[in-house]
């Protein structure tokens, strides 16, 4: 695909940012490899071949009985008599990590929470749990969590700053007075008071955030549609007829974009900062789920582990400086005074 001169410059410059261009590369990286979480860290094996069958434990769960075993129940296939009777008519093979988000370890010769040791390279938290696991799964949460509520809230901030920007007047007015209005509500309240009558749950925290992250993007569209809504191509434009639509979309909207598209990275970056925040005060994600915020938390509540807080504090600090590294160079890249080199 044959780029455009103006794209093509932009990646010119958006390259020539080293810094910028290496963290996306290595955010990629860190994003891909969270990604296959269940592949990386998992208390299951990824195959078996048991009596000239090949079995999938990830993807189906067999009672212990199918192995020779005397109980119906799912296979614990970390115990050594599951493994002593898989071995005798076949064999398996594990992932890197023989634990999963939520795979507590019994064998441990200390209290927890367990320093880090050959099985457990990051130790344990206070319940046991592997901290590389819960870091290689919470951060795959932050992440996906943060884009989807910064792809959506971007849709209904640009949605509403065009038409409050293009239609200008009672629209505009009216527009102020309610994001006024609504982001003088104290969200850290209302996430409290909802916690209380709902059962968290992703979805459930995704809506409540949604319902304040919009208003991010409303001023900049809409200054960006204020300036350019009487320009001469719009004037022309309406002159020959277009609708109000086809104006917005084909000739304000890419321009506006160009000032939006600097700004994404740090809506990312404010979500994944909100999201740990409030699991790190108790009031985010479902008790047990895997989150940099809630092992901020056992760092806090466990100072004689210190591994807790350090990996919580490192691994959400290089995860937020990547995406701030990324925005300044998106942000070099789509401003017209950068040239590339």
């Amino acid at each position: 695909m044959t780029l455009s001169p103006l794209a093509q410059r932009r990646l010119d410059i958006f390259r020539q940012h080293r810094r910028g261009w290496w963290s996306l590369w290595l955010f990629l990286t860190l994003f891909g490899f969270s990604l296959c979480a269940n592949i990386l860290a998992n208390d299951k094996p990824l195959v078996i071949h048991f009596e000239g069958h090949w079995m999938f434990p990830m993807l189906k769960d067999y009672p212990e009985t199918r192995w020779g075993g005397s109980f119906l129940t799912t296979a614990d296939y970390r115990d050594p008599y599951v493994q002593t009777l898989i071995a005798r008519h076949g064999w398996m093979i594990w992932p890197p990590l023989r634990f999963s988000d939520q795979s507590i370890n019994y064998d441990l010769d200390v209290p927890t929470p367990a320093p880090p040791s050959r099985v457990n390279w990051l130790g344990t938290d206070d319940q046991g749990r592997d901290v590389l696991a819960r870091l290689i799964y919470g951060f795959r949460l932050s992440i996906i969590f943060a884009l989807i509520l910064s792809a959506l809230s971007s849709v209904i901030g640009i949605a509403a700053g065009a038409v409050m920007g293009y239609y200008g007047g009672w629209v505009d007015l009216a527009g102020q007075r309610l994001m006024e209005v609504w982001s003088g509500l104290p969200m850290l309240y209302l996430l409290i008071i909802i916690s209380s009558m709902f059962a968290p749950s992703f979805w459930w925290l995704l809506g409540i955030m949604l319902l304040f992250s919009w208003m991010h993007l409303v001023d900049l569209v809409r200054a960006e549609f204020l300036r350019g809504r009487n320009m001469e191509y719009v004037r022309a434009a309406r002159a020959l007829g277009l609708s109000d639509t086809r104006i917005i979309l084909r000739h304000l909207l890419p321009n506006a974009m160009v000032s939006t598209m600097t700004y994404l990275p740090f809506v990312v970056t404010g979500a994944i900062a909100t999201l740990n925040s409030l699991d790190f005060l108790g009031f985010g994600l479902p008790p047990g789920s895997p989150s940099l915020g809630e092992l901020l938390s056992q760092g806090k509540a466990n100072l004689d582990a210190p591994w807790l807080a350090l990996t919580a504090f490192f691994s959400l600090g290089t995860l937020l400086t990547l995406l701030i590294f990324i925005g300044e160079a998106v942000r070099d890249a789509f401003d017209p005074r950068h040239t590339p080199r």
